[in-house]
């Protein structure tokens, strides 16, 4: 029942940004769908593109609605002396380090990745792994 109730509230900030007719920003609340653990680039486009952009730069579809812009997640090392900050990205991601992300609008993606895979802890882990691994790859 806890499971369905965080899905149910945090599913509800995962959301498609959407142009209406007097071009003012609306967002549109989807439910989180269930990715394979083991593409970091399957979980991007599905969870992140929204707010930081196919390309990762912060220009997702959503972005425009919210009230913190996203982080261009192809600078990360760029902005940490030329290393990557791994272990900051896995924090973030696992909602360890609140303040990094900003505002409350980025989800929780630990907790949200806990309600795809059960008890399994390996899974969760997985995908935070293979997800901050592919932000990795990404970098300019």
């Amino acid at each position: 029942m806890r499971t369905r109730i965080v899905i149910s509230l945090v599913a509800s900030v995962i959301a498609v940004g959407v142009l209406n007719a007097q071009s003012s920003t609306k967002i549109k609340h989807v439910q989180l769908t269930k990715t394979s653990p083991a593409s970091g680039e399957e979980m991007f486009s599905h969870y992140c593109a929204v707010c930081h952009g196919a390309d990762g730069r912060g220009g997702g579809p959503a972005a425009a609605a919210l009230k913190t812009q996203p982080s261009d997640l192809t600078r990360l090392s760029a902005n940490s002396g030329g290393t990557y900050p791994e272990l900051r990205v896995l924090e973030t991601l696992s909602a360890k380090d609140i303040a990094a992300h900003g505002s409350q609008e980025m989800p929780m993606w630990g907790g949200l990745f806990k309600s795809l895979g059960g008890t399994d802890r390996d899974l969760v882990r997985l995908r935070l792994v293979n997800l901050t691994s592919y932000v990795k790859s990404i970098q300019k």
